[in-house]
């Protein structure tokens, strides 16, 4: 519909209402138009009015018929106004309610300040100032630091410091169940580290002592935030540090140093008895072994000579004087085969020793009661007695007397082999 439509009376539609009666101008629109700019002020009012008029109702002025038919188209547009704002304010509030939960955070959703329910990763809805959201990282690893001068079981100070590694696992435990999860976990850890160094010797925690202080330490804080029920997970307890006063810092270093030598010595000599042990069973295997086979074989040659005796006792008992000469003979040849003096008997009355010893080397030897000639040939006195002493000049070199120990030893082996 036109601002400025004729045949109404005298009365235009300017949204400006610059249609007055000021002038003698009563109709169309000529009243504001052919009088230049509007008054601002007037302007203003005049809006203020039509905004703030909720039911109608006379603001004064031009009476009659007019006035009525004004207020009525006022009020109407009031409507229409109140609607869109509405309107406009209904869908600000619906657009502001849409939000975006990250891929490792979990919404904790509250309603008028109580618990409501936890809503998942993407975008998400909610009543703007009815609900509101609190995300919190599930996916995170958080740390927390302690530390702090302690007093040891040994009346000592020793300086700690502590790092404890943690989840979240249940958002909602984590920030309703106390005032404040972190705050809690720190005064726990404290407590827990202050009570297990005051349970240890200064020298235990500053050397061999520090896992148990550390398991310990894990153990006792777990169990003492485990009733509070806290929603998070402890992954990690690292024990960083340890320092004792700077007044024996060196002494205690000294101490370390010497301790770790020791190890290293004691991991040295593991290492060494690791080469020698196999190496001994090795040894020790091989000395069982030759004496199972010595004992197999002085067992079989024990049972040869049980065996042997047994066959010449029917001889023995059928010839005995000669059956004990041809066994002495052959038990002379056994224990004299393996000495190098050779005595011979040159069918004469003396018998000579051949020291095959010192004539392989080239030397001459003698003997108590004898002489020895030009060829080193020791001469023994003879046995009987009454008879005048007889010298042989009978000599034998080293290749003979080989020779004639060659064929004795051939002999031996005929005679021992016709026995068996």
């Amino acid at each position: 519909m036109a601002w400025n439509q004729p045949g109404n009376n005298g009365q235009d539609r300017d949204p400006w209402g610059s249609s007055n009666n000021q002038g003698g101008n009563s109709g169309g629109n000529k009243g504001g138009r052919d009088k230049g700019p509007p008054d601002l002020d007037d302007i203003f009012r005049k809006l203020s009015n039509k905004l703030g008029g909720l039911g109608g109702g006379k603001k004064g002025g031009d009476g009659g018929g007019n006035g009525n038919g004004n207020d009525q188209r006022r009020s109407g547009n009031t409507g229409r106004l109140v609607s869109i704002a509405a309107a406009a304010v209904v869908v600000i509030w619906a657009g502001s309610g849409f939000y975006t939960i990250k891929e490792a955070e979990r919404g904790v959703v509250t309603r008028f300040g109580k618990f409501s329910h936890l809503v998942e990763p993407g975008l998400n809805w909610k009543p703007t100032f009815i609900d509101q959201v609190r995300a919190v990282n599930v996916e995170a690893v958080r740390e927390l630091s302690a530390s702090g001068t302690m007093l040891t079981s040994d009346e000592n100070v020793v300086r700690v410091e502590m790092n404890v590694q943690y989840r979240i696992t249940n958002p909602e435990r984590y920030l309703f169940s106390v005032t404040s999860a972190d705050d809690s976990l720190r005064q726990a850890t404290d407590s827990a580290l202050r009570g297990v160094i005051g349970r240890s010797t200064m020298d235990r925690i500053l050397t061999e002592g520090r896992t148990v202080v550390r398991s310990d330490t894990q153990r006792e804080l777990e169990e003492t935030i485990r009733p509070y029920d806290m929603g998070i997970t402890l992954l990690d307890v690292n024990f960083q540090t340890a320092r004792p006063p700077e007044e024996v810092k060196a002494a205690f270093d000294d101490a370390i140093a010497a301790r770790e030598n020791r190890e290293q010595k004691v991991r040295e000599a593991e290492a060494y008895a690791n080469g020698e042990i196999p190496v001994a069973r090795g040894k020790a295997q091989e000395t069982l072994e030759k004496a199972r086979a010595y004992k197999a074989r002085i067992t079989l040659e024990a049972q040869g000579e049980v065996d042997s005796f047994a066959r010449i006792l029917p001889e023995y008992k059928a010839a005995p004087q000669i059956t004990r000469e041809r066994l002495y003979i052959e038990t002379m040849e056994r224990v004299l085969g393996h000495t190098r003096k050779v005595l011979v008997n040159d069918k004469g009355n003396s018998l000579m020793v051949l020291p095959l010893d010192q004539l392989m080397r080239g030397q001459s030897g003698s003997a108590p009661a004898s002489s020895a000639d030009s060829t080193g040939l020791m001469r023994t006195p003879p046995a009987s007695s009454g008879s005048e002493r007889a010298s042989s000049s009978t000599s034998f070199s080293p290749d003979d007397i080989m020779d004639q120990r060659r064929v004795n030893s051939q002999r031996n082996d005929t005679q021992r082999e016709g026995r068996e």
